[in-house]
C-alpha cells in the first residue's frame, strides 16, 4: 500500500520550506497552525516576485512558526520576527504584486522587515503576504473548470511527487558519476512512496482518508532544482539528465518532473506522515 511519507509547507515562496508531520488539507494548499502554504512573498521595488531562479541563497532563509510570529534566521543576520496577526483594517498598508501573470492585493510589511530582507539580499525588496480578501485561482484549462485556489504558489495549492521518482533520476545521475539530490531540490508538499517512478503523471487521484486529490498539471522544472537548498548555490543541475527523458508534449516539451495537484474533498482534514494513500489511475 502506497504511504504519505513527507509533508512540506513553505510559508514564504522561494525560501526554505518546513517539514511536517501532520499539516491540515485546505482547498488553497497545506496549512499548519493557520499558516498556509505560500501565504507570504518577496517582490522587488516594483512588486515583482523574487525567487531562487535569481536569488538562490532565499534557501537559506529559514522559517519557524511560533505562537504568534514567523522566526526568520538567514546566514549572517540577526532573528526577525514577523507577527502572525493581520493588521487592522483601518491600518493595513496594502501593495498591488504580481506572481507571472496575476496581479493580486497583498498586506505590506513593515520597514525593518523590508530592511532585513534588503540587507540579505542585497537588492531592496519587502516581504508581503497573501490578503485576506484577494482571490487568486488555478488555471481552470487544467483544472476541468474546477476554481482551485491559491496563494504565492507558482499556480497551483500543492505539489505531489513519487519517491520512486527521484529515484529513478538519482540512478542515472550516479550511473554517470554524479551525486545523488535529495527531495527537496524539487520542493514537493505532498511526498509518497509505493507507486512506481512516475506514476503520478498517470494517477486520476490520491485519497488520503477521507481526503481526495487531484493531480492535474505536470510540473515543468525551471532552473531552481540546480540550487542546492542547503548552501543556497547554484550546481550541480539535474535538468540536462531529465531534459533526456522528461520532455513533456502536454506542456510544449517542458521538462517535467511531478505533478501540481488541487483538492476535490476533504477540507480541513488532518494529514499525517505515515497515512495509506489509496491511488486511483487514469485509464
Amino acid at each position: 500500500m502506497p504511504i504519505l511519507t513527507e509533508l512540506n509547507l513553505y510559508p514564504i515562496k522561494s525560501c526554505a520550506g518546513i517539514s511536517l508531520r501532520e499539516a491540515t488539507l485546505t482547498a488553497a494548499g497545506l496549512m499548519s497552525d493557520h499558516i498556509y502554504d505560500r501565504e507570504w512573498m518577496v517582490v522587488d521595488a516594483a512588486g515583482q516576485f523574487m525567487t531562487q531562479r535569481e536569488y538562490p541563497k532565499m534557501a537559506l532563509i529559514t522559517p519557524r512558526i511560533k505562537a504568534d510570529t514567523l522566526e526568520l534566521r538567514a546566514p549572517g543576520m540577526l532573528r526577525l520576527e514577523v507577527p502572525l496577526g493581520l493588521p487592522d483594517p483601518s491600518e493595513e498598508i496594502t501593495l498591488d504584486v504580481k506572481v507571472w501573470d496575476d496581479t493580486v492585493r497583498a498586506y505590506d510589511c513593515d520597514e525593518t522587515t523590508a530592511t532585513w530582507f534588503s540587507k540579505y539580499l542585497g537588492v531592496p525588496c519587502r516581504l508581503v503576504r497573501f490578503h485576506a480578501e484577494a482571490k487568486r485561482t488555478a488555471n481552470t484549462e487544467w483544472t476541468k473548470g474546477i476554481e482551485a485556489p491559491t496563494l504565492f504558489s507558482d499556480g497551483y495549492p500543492m505539489l505531489v511527487i513519487s519517491e520512486a521518482s527521484l529515484v529513478d533520476l538519482n540512478d542515472k545521475l550516479q550511473s554517470q558519476g554524479r551525486q545523488a539530490l535529495p527531495m527537496n531540490r524539487f520542493r514537493p508538499n505532498i511526498v509518497i512512496n509505493g507507486i512506481e517512478a512516475f506514476e503520478e503523471d498517470v494517477v486520476e487521484s490520491f485519497k488520503i482518508g477521507s481526503a481526495l486529490l487531484k493531480p492535474v498539471k505536470p510540473c515543468p522544472r525551471c532552473p531552481m532544482p540546480s540550487v542546492d537548498q542547503a548552501t543556497g548555490e547554484f550546481g550541480p543541475d539535474p535538468l540536462e539528465i531529465l531534459q533526456t527523458y522528461r520532455a513533456n508534449p502536454k506542456v510544449n516539451g517542458g521538462i517535467t518532473f511531478g505533478m501540481n495537484a488541487i483538492m476535490l474533498e476533504g477540507e480541513g482534514q488532518l494529514l499525517r506522515v505515515g497515512q495509506e494513500v489509496d491511488v486511483i489511475i487514469s485509464f
